[in-house]
């Protein structure tokens, strides 16, 4: 889902974040990834090598006790890397906005430059201001506004587990290119849009982890009982909720949503191991009439620069 923006060039240093990760999947608005076995020694691998990151921030594998990957990661242990980094880094803030059912916190990461965190409700205030006029202008001192939401279905595990990489490459990585990214951007990382459906998959798919990689897709581990953990605490998938909103996590995502109106949103979901990436857009016939033309215009923009990063890296995908 892309909101308009008429100038995409502030754009180009945020989107280097998902090339870097892209072994994870990360990709650009609505989009799915598939998984895929490989094996890593450490947090690093999964990121550029060309990058010092700060050694005072932690890395994901020095709280998990592993690298991530290594186990399906439980949403407490999220819940608990996050906290640290939003205490040792001045670029993250992080936020409750809301609790399932089963109390787990919903909880929100806002990064930026300290600059900007120190003037967040300002810049909010200015951002929705411009929006509210007939007609919007852009403005080059205004950061862009990026909300990027993971793992809806919670046994698409790819997208929470590659949020503790973003949150860590966010928070440590040094260099004029982090820099100028975090100066020109806000953003607001939702680790787990699922919380009770993150837990219940985490818990299934360890319990019956072997302990050599099993890929056979009838093994227990990836044959989930009912009901599987796509699903939030009364078994609904809240992929299916934003206009209904009849549960709490959808209430308290799109009432933070209208707060912000962001620029962006991205929505990560996942595929299976035998499948290729897609990222948006889809279909034109599928795309709503009320969609403006120029969201899919944009669409069509960012979706070429994922294409070229595929490519390079001889990456199977398809889009439309």
């Amino acid at each position: 889902m892309l909101a308009m923006l008429s100038n995409l060039r502030a754009l180009r240093p945020f989107m280097l974040i998902f090339s870097r990760v892209s072994q994870l999947g990360i990709v650009l608005c609505v989009m799915c990834f598939s998984v895929s076995a490989k094996a890593v020694n450490s947090d690093l691998d999964y990121l550029p090598a060309d990058i010092q990151y700060l050694e005072n921030v932690a890395k994901p594998a020095s709280i998990l006790g592993s690298p991530v990957g290594t186990w399906h990661v439980r949403h407490d242990q999220v819940l608990n890397y996050m906290r640290i980094v939003a205490s040792q880094s001045p670029r993250v803030q992080m936020k409750t906005i809301g609790h399932t059912f089963e109390q787990r916190p919903l909880v929100h990461m806002v990064i930026s430059s300290p600059e900007n965190l120190a003037n967040l409700e300002d810049i909010r205030t200015r951002h929705l201001d411009n929006w509210n006029k007939a007609q919007p202008k852009n403005s080059d001192d205004m950061p862009v506004i990026v909300w990027m939401g993971f793992s809806i279905h919670g046994d698409e595990p790819s997208g929470v587990n590659s949020s503790l990489l973003l949150a860590y490459y966010l928070a440590a990585a040094q260099g004029d290119q982090i820099e100028k990214l975090l100066q020109n951007t806000i953003i607001i990382l939702e680790p787990a849009q699922n919380p009770d459906g993150v837990a219940r998959f985490a818990q299934w798919a360890n319990m019956h982890k072997s302990k050599n990689v099993v890929a056979d897709p009838n093994t227990r581990e990836h044959v989930q009982s009912w009901p599987s953990a796509r699903t939030s605490h009364y078994w609904f998938d809240l992929n299916r909720d934003w206009l209904a909103l009849t549960h709490p996590e959808s209430k308290a995502r799109v009432a933070e949503f209208q707060k912000w109106r962001p620029h962006i949103l991205t929505d990560a979901h996942e595929m299976g191991s035998n499948r290729t990436f897609f990222f948006q857009p889809g279909v034109s016939s599928r795309v709503n009439p009320w969609t403006p033309k120029e969201n899919v215009r944009l669409t069509h923009k960012l979706a070429r620069f994922f294409a070229h990063g595929f490519d390079k890296v001889k990456q199977p995908y398809f889009s439309q």
